[in-house]
């Protein structure tokens, strides 16, 4: 059973005509475009954006990236983006679900992992910053 994470967000993305192949269904690649403007918005969330990690010292490379496609999604579907939480101290892990939000129906699950590196050093950092802990820290609150 995947974790359901502590903190979530859902994000509706309706796909675009330029996303489908010839089959009108969705290239997998753009998948991972979708995954990351639900992360982006669970970051806005914690109030610990790309922004305020770049002001704060550290980039967050994905180092990490799973998916399991269901379903194909298709030109104008509505979808559902969730991305839930799962870990954030010692690296920033993130379970997704793809689903219709018509039907509820699954389409796709993902995970990523990202790691905080100093941007000055260039070292990958064993946990995570106390800038980025303590702004989850005040959203479980």
């Amino acid at each position: 059973m995947r974790s359901k994470g502590v903190l979530h967000t859902d994000t509706e993305i309706l796909v675009p005509f330029f996303d489908v192949d010839t089959m009108n269904v969705v290239w997998h690649g753009h998948y991972v475009k979708y995954l990351e403007v639900a992360r982006c918005a669970l970051l806005d969330k914690i109030g610990h954006n790309y922004t305020a990690m770049v002001e704060s010292g550290y980039a967050w490379p994905v180092i990490d990236l799973q998916l399991r496609y269901v379903r194909g999604a298709v030109f104008g579907q509505k979808l559902n983006v969730r991305a839930n939480l799962v870990e954030w101290e010692n690296r920033l892990k993130i379970n997704y679900l793809i689903s219709d939000v018509k039907t509820g129906e699954r389409l796709t699950r993902a995970s990523s992992v990202q790691v905080a590196v100093d941007m000055s050093s260039r070292e990958m950092q064993l946990a995570s910053p106390k800038i980025f802990t303590d702004a989850v820290e005040r959203m479980l609150a």
